[in-house]
Formats: structure tokens, sequence, C-alpha cells
């Protein structure tokens, strides 16, 4: 059985990603309210700061899961979380979801990122399969998990309504038996 109970420190050339507690709640906000982050995380409902302060205190003590801080390591400043959750022990399967908030935009952290949490899903927890869904009106993401190694595998029609408008959601994985060992 995978044991996400474990956190991880894992470093790349541009991010280090660590597990998320009570510092990171300032940036955290930041990009929760930044309505370019609700609009591509279909985030309709908006949390009190309590809640959210409550919810990421928590994050470092679930043993069925992986919320990791997304750090600049140029900056030393946290730019979003990279996270293994919705776990699945009978198919060693989990979901992938990153947040990226507008100071870490556009230089490829998001990238490293993910490359580094699905390396470690793969290579270290022993998962066969991680899947994710990115809204299609969010094509840049898309390119993004590719490059990580995704690959499309359908699309969930009509999956969000935002703004008076139906959008589809595109359903991506990479399996273990795909994943080239040591490509971080």
């Amino acid at each position: 059985m995978t044991d996400f109970s474990t956190k991880p420190i894992l470093t790349g050339e541009l991010v280090v990603l660590r597990v998320l507690d009570e510092q990171d709640f300032p940036a955290m906000k930041a990009a929760m309210d930044d309505p370019e982050v609700a609009r591509l995380t279909g985030s309709h409902e908006k949390i009190s700061d309590e809640r959210a302060l409550e919810w990421i205190r928590t994050r470092k003590n679930q043993p069925d899961r992986l919320d990791l801080a997304i750090v600049d390591k140029a900056t030393g400043e946290t730019v979003g979380e990279a996270v293994l959750n919705d776990y699945d022990p009978d198919n060693q399967a989990c979901n992938f979801r990153i947040l990226i908030g507008p100071t870490g935009r556009g230089r490829g952290l998001g990238t490293e990122a993910t490359r580094l949490i699905v390396d470690y899903g793969i290579e270290v927890l022993g998962l066969h399969r991680i899947s994710l869904g990115v809204y299609a009106f969010n094509p840049r993401a898309q390119r993004a998990y590719e490059k990580a190694g995704f690959v499309v595998e359908g699309r969930l029609r009509d999956d969000l309504f935002w703004e008076g408008e139906w959008v589809d959601s595109i359903v991506m994985s990479v399996l273990a038996t795909e994943w080239p060992a040591g490509s971080r």
C-alpha cells in the first residue's frame, strides 16, 4: 500500500516542493483570490479565510494524499501547490492537481513541479496511473501537462458551467509503464 504520510522535499532547477503549511496561507490566499485562478480551476465557491487556513493546517497530517507547496527557487516565494489526491489503492492510482498563482505563471515552474511530483508518485510511491482533468479553455495547462508526460484520454462534455457557457473537461493521464525513470 502506498504511504502518503511521508511528506518529501522535492528539488528541481526552478522549484522546491515541500509540505504545505500555515506559512503558505498568504500566498495561497492571493492565488485563490485571483479571478484567473478561479476560472482555470472552475472554482465557483469562495471559502472563508478561517476555513482555508484550517484546511492548510491539516495538509501535513493527511495519510492518503500529498499536498506540496511550490516554492520558486529564484525568489523563495510560494507560488502555488501540487497535489496527489483521490488515492485508489486497489488500482494503484490517484489524481493530480496543481494551482499556480499569478506570480508563478509563464516561467516553467508548473511544468517542473508537475514532473517532480509525478516522478515521486511513480518512482517512489509505486503508483501505476496518475490522472487529471483540465478545462478546455486552458490550453496552456494542457500543453504543460503534455510536456510533463500526460496523454489525453478523452473529454467530459459540458463538465463545467462557467459564465453562462458550458465547458468541456479534458481527461489526461500518465502511466508508470510510459514514465521514463529519472525524467526530472
